[in-house]
């Protein structure tokens, strides 16, 4: 009984279909915390950093390279992350272990509240240093676009990823329900029994004849074979 409907997914090596994977909440919210995350740490690659009269870099969060360096590092893992369970999304279904199960959408629940909870904490400190950076320390607004977009859209991942945390709990939530695995109960369809009862057997002559032989009068006289 190994992986039958266990935690949200079908029998193991049963038929993919790749519609109806793009359109589970939980795909659909991977791809929009995937874009978030390059959104994020390519704002502050990009424009995050600017030289004031000179060749050192300056971070355009109150000089502070901590804080470019916490919001490249908090988006890029969050990229990678966004691929590993995608690549795990696909491959759920092969798993037949229920234990396996279990241990993947377990590291999904602790990996995506973690990092909710690390997306809140970047967008407060982001927020905080970009609050007391005065408009001196930007020349011509140099690099503004790029600290406030990489602000907002850790904002909205702090959303993404909860309703990541939200579906795989629901998820494990799921697989402990065992009614998942019968069919029976899913479609209301009555327990079909695979042998019929006493009563329903059929009253049949147990006795027959042995093949190829002859009926025998057992009141003739015995002939002596003649060579």
């Amino acid at each position: 009984m190994d992986g039958v409907g266990s935690f949200g997914a079908g029998r193991a090596g049963a038929a993919f279909d790749p519609i109806a994977f793009v359109q589970q909440p939980t795909t659909i919210l991977r791809i929009v915390a995937w874009i978030f995350s390059i959104v994020v740490f390519g704002s502050i690659v990009n424009e995050g950093y600017i030289n004031i009269g000179s060749e050192r870099l300056y971070c355009v969060y109150n000089k502070n390279n901590d804080a470019c360096n916490f919001g490249i590092t908090i988006g890029l893992l969050a990229f990678l992350a966004c691929i590993f369970f995608f690549v795990l999304d696909l491959k759920f279904q092969q798993i037949s272990s229920i234990k396996d199960r279990k241990k993947a959408v377990m590291l999904e629940i602790g990996f995506s509240g973690f990092w909710t909870f690390m997306w809140f904490v970047s967008f407060c400190f982001l927020a905080n240093q970009w609050s007391r950076t005065t408009p001196d320390e930007l020349p011509l607004n140099q690099g503004a676009d790029a600290a406030r977009a990489a602000i907002a859209f850790s904002f909205f991942s702090i959303f993404t990823w909860a309703g990541l945390t939200v579906r795989a709990v629901q998820k494990f939530l799921l697989g402990t329900d065992m009614s998942l695995f019968t069919t029976e109960h899913l479609d209301g369809n009555a327990t079909v029994q695979p042998y019929p009862t006493s009563t329903e057997a059929e009253t049949t002559d147990t006795y027959q004849s042995p093949p190829f032989t002859e009926n025998l009068d057992s009141t003739a006289p015995y002939q002596v074979p003649i060579y």
